[in-house]
């Protein structure tokens, strides 16, 4: 089993972004996390990354308790993991090759080795007549496939698209939908989150569904999922602010671990700036 959630919630002071999450991943799985914005989608991946602590649960990924790692151990987890953001998160000053290379540059592979390597990616997602061009250049789908190309370069065991065909059009995102899936195809475990109901309804991969921070339907998993009753009406407003205000709260205790991590990548003579 790559990952599992066993009883796993997390809370933002009185707000319940998750509750008692139970599911698990094999190896080469495609797996979508739906629901609406606001249901837990993106805490599921940030809990995978330990950008958040689970307040109750475990988390077991790739064999290890997430809660048991530590910090200094939390940038070699990371590097098994390659992540797809809806806003992409490209270098606007370096071209193609070079927002790939990056990847490569942190994880210390010689520089003899790029060329072969970035050129394998790019010709997987459609981009080796792009490679010289800089992200102005590009179109919003080739952006999101520099993204892309930049997430598999490591050559990680699982990959995480949070909402990643969010600003495409959808001729645009059924394109970077057939790269997800010829990955997939290519063995590579997937996680997308997206409330995008063409996605969803186009696809018989497993699905994940959320609501209010619940696992209301699992369509990979026998387990029965019912979403316990609210004892009193939320107020949508109050609830995104205090949700906005914890989470403000919660990603200043990664500080620590973000330090530990720059001091990781000095030990290893890594010079990001020279790419």
């Amino acid at each position: 089993m790559m990952l599992s959630f066993k009883s796993v919630s997390k809370s933002f002071g009185d707000i319940k972004a998750l509750k008692n999450a139970s599911f698990e991943v094999k190896k080469g799985e495609f797996i979508f996390v739906t629901g609406p914005s606001g249901a837990g989608k993106t805490t599921i991946l940030k809990l995978i990354l330990k950008e958040y602590l689970p307040n109750t649960g475990e988390i077991v990924f790739n064999d290890k308790n997430l809660s048991l790692i530590s910090s200094k151990e939390l940038p070699f987890l990371r590097q098994k993991i390659g992540v797809v953001f809806q806003d992409m998160k490209v270098l606007t000053e370096r071209t193609v090759r070079e927002n790939v290379e990056v990847g490569l540059a942190v994880l210390g592979v010689y520089e003899s080795e790029w060329d072969e390597r970035v050129n394998q990616v790019l010709k997987l997602v459609g981009l080796e007549k792009r490679a010289d061009q800089f992200p102005s250049q590009l179109s919003g789908g080739e952006l999101q496939r520099v993204s892309l190309a930049r997430a598999l370069i490591v050559d990680p065991i699982l990959i995480l698209a949070d909402e990643p065909t969010g600003n495409l059009d959808w001729e645009t995102t059924e394109g970077i939908m057939k790269i997800f899936e010829k990955i997939n195809e290519n063995g590579k475990t997937i996680i997308m989150a997206t409330h995008n109901k063409m996605i969803i309804d186009n696809s018989t991969k497993r699905k994940i569904e959320l609501k209010d921070g619940e696992i209301v339907k699992d369509s990979g998993s026998k387990l029965s999922h019912k979403k316990t009753e609210e004892k009193e009406p939320e107020k949508d407003n109050d609830k995104e602010d205090k949700y906005k205000k914890e989470e403000k709260k919660e990603e200043k205790k990664n500080d620590e671990v973000k330090e530990e991590e720059v001091k990781t990548e000095k030990k290893m003579k890594i010079k990001v700036e020279e790419v």
